[in-house]
């Protein structure tokens, strides 16, 4: 039975015993009735903390069995029915604060390559991934994903980002090694099948997602671990009350008003709270669990592209060589690029479009693998790979594509992804909030990672990272650096994500696979977000804390009252709700305490 099922179960039986025994006399029924309810939960909550303790935990049902089981024994049934209203309201509030999450396998599942394409001579046959064999030829049409890992047999151009993360394309030569997940270019790409479906990428990618949600990490709520001193003082009262007053109804005055609801609502709503001022800045927070681990963070991860950087390849620097103007060199290349659908094509055209005059081109041709070639006023241009244009010079760790005019080579021009504005100071916040190491994860190239990790003021590189290797990775964090908090945007980041204590998914533009894997999401491409989410989630655990101890405090002088026999079980229960409406008005704080903007 769910949480909610209980909660609203109870309130029936409670109001079917005050009728019994207030409209028709029949106390006797009414006693029954919340006895079979209070042995039914307690029978469930017993179950659920032998659990709890064979996993090596503690939590507060002890003593909210023993209390009802108490109040039931000596015919305080009123006195139990209060504080199974209590405590399975408690539950339906924690479930309420975590039932956003659950679907975070979907995404991954929907865009998983179905159907490859053989070739049998001069035709294509089309079959299911599991028909697909090693050795088989396939052909990957314009813009399809490549369904199997394989061995490229022509040359071609993939986009791999949704495994490495990196918005570039990648040529492929004769004999490279083709990634399933991988989105093809603007040709057909044959190549020869080397693993079976099941052993490819990005079916790797679908299983440690998959892993990973099947073992999270361990973690002890803050209300847990209260719950054993508090426990301990409640026993000893009430236990000396019982002895010297040779009175077991003492024990059950005692342990009605040492209920554990403080500790069973207050967190609860206070993480509720703490979730609705995260939303109101743009973070959409899954569960209560994540503000609590995120209040703790010690270490934190980081993606690189669309995560420290926006992205999005823009030209840094146009190179022509000498006597030829930049704004002619210009001219000639994204005149020539403007009907490619290529990332650097378009970024160039953007630019361009800005700064100079487009001219007519003829003869337009893509040459895959290569690059692309027109003729403006009869002069050949040819635009792509050093090679392809002629360039004796080779590309560095930046991106670059190279030019040529009749086969004379003519310059470059590099591109770059910016770094987000806030990115530094995201990074210099996070270590004021008490963050001791920041990692880099990052398929692109070491000296391009290495470069903007000291833009910002990252102190530790991992580069040319495929998903397992960033698994790898965040495994290896010691206990004594955790909790341990993920950030990234792609396909490729969401088994990172899963795995991590706490994933932050940047949600505006990112993949949806990293949204639903998450479980935080920035609403708002801003990654500042994350250190106003750090921020949130301390100052919600600090009022929570505040919250609990209240409760237990008042708690504690109830019950040193309560050992002397001046508070009946039932005022008992009545006074309990006092101390509930306190934890819990001091908990709503939370929702409103130093608000971010």
């Amino acid at each position: 039975m769910s949480h909610f099922k209980k909660f609203f179960s109870t309130l029936l039986i409670g109001a079917l015993a005050c009728l019994l025994e207030f409209v028709f006399n029949q106390s006797q029924w009414a006693y029954l009735l919340v006895a079979i309810m209070g042995g039914v939960i307690t029978f469930t909550l017993l179950v659920e903390m032998i659990k709890t303790l064979r996993s090596g935990r503690y939590g507060v049902d002890i003593l909210a069995i023993t209390a009802i089981v108490a109040t039931l024994a000596v015919g305080e049934y009123w006195a139990s029915l209060m504080i199974l209203i209590m405590l399975t309201g408690g539950d339906s509030l924690e479930d309420y604060a975590s039932r956003q999450a659950g679907r975070e396998l979907q995404s991954l599942l929907d865009n998983s390559p179905q159907i490859a394409h053989r070739k049998q001579g001069d035709r294509l046959e089309d079959l299911t991934l599991d028909q697909v064999k090693v050795g088989d030829i396939l052909v990957v049409k314009p813009h399809e994903i490549v369904p199997v890992d394989g061995e490229a047999l022509e040359a071609g151009s993939v986009d791999e980002s949704s495994l490495t993360g990196e918005s570039r394309p990648v040529d492929k030569k004769v004999g490279d090694e083709i990634m399933s997940g991988a989105i093809n270019g603007e040709g057909s790409l044959i190549y020869k099948v080397t693993s079976l479906a099941e052993d490819s990428q990005y079916q790797k990618i679908v299983k440690l997602v998959k892993e990973s949600q099947e073992k999270p990490a361990h973690f002890v709520r803050m209300a847990d671990r209260y719950a054993v001193p508090f426990t301990a003082v409640a026993y000893l009262i009430g236990g000396i009350a019982w002895f010297i007053t040779k009175n077991p109804v003492r024990f059950a005055e005692v342990l009605v008003v040492a209920s554990p609801c403080p500790l069973i609502l207050a967190a609860p709503v206070a993480l509720v709270a703490g979730m609705s001022r995260s939303s109101r800045n743009g973070i959409v927070v899954k569960t209560g669990t994540t503000i609590e681990k995120l209040a703790g963070a010690k270490t934190i991860a980081f993606d690189k592209t669309g995560t420290i950087t926006k992205g999005q390849l823009t030209v840094a620097e146009i190179d022509p060589v000498p006597g030829l103007s930049k704004d002619k060199f210009l001219s000639y290349l994204a005149s020539v690029e403007q009907e490619s659908l290529h990332i650097l094509a378009r970024s160039l055209v953007s630019y361009a479009e800005k700064r100079v005059d487009l001219l007519p081109v003829s003869n337009l041709e893509e040459v895959v693998g290569s690059g692309v070639q027109g003729e403006i006023d009869g002069k050949l241009i040819k635009i792509g790979r050093a090679e392809f244009a002629h360039a004796e010079v080779k590309a560095g760790e930046s991106t670059m594509i190279f030019a040529s005019l009749d086969d004379r080579y003519i310059g470059s021009v590099t591109f770059t992804d910016e770094v987000r504005k806030e990115a530094k100071a995201t990074i210099t916040q996070l270590q004021g909030l008490g963050i001791t190491r920041e990692i880099m994860l990052t398929g692109d190239r070491k000296g391009v990672a290495e470069s903007i990790a000291e833009k910002v003021g990252i102190r530790e590189v991992h580069a040319e990272c495929l998903p397992q290797d960033k698994i790898t990775v965040l495994k290896s964090v010691p206990e004594e650096e955790r909790p341990l908090v993920m950030i990234g945007d792609g396909i490729n980041d969401a088994p990172a994500l899963a795995i991590a204590d706490v994933g932050i998914a940047m949600g505006a533009h990112g993949s949806s696979a990293a949204s639903e894997s998450a479980d935080a999401v920035i609403l708002k491409d801003d990654l500042s977000r994350v250190a106003i989410a750090v921020k949130v989630s301390q100052d919600t655990m600090k009022i929570a804390r505040q919250s609990v101890l209240i409760g237990i405090f008042i708690c504690v002088g109830l019950m040193l009252v309560a050992s002397t026999g001046v508070i009946p079980a039932l005022i008992g229960a009545m006074l309990q709700e006092v101390v509930d409406t306190v934890s819990i008005l001091s908990a709503l704080r939370a929702k409103n305490d130093g608000r971010q903007r």
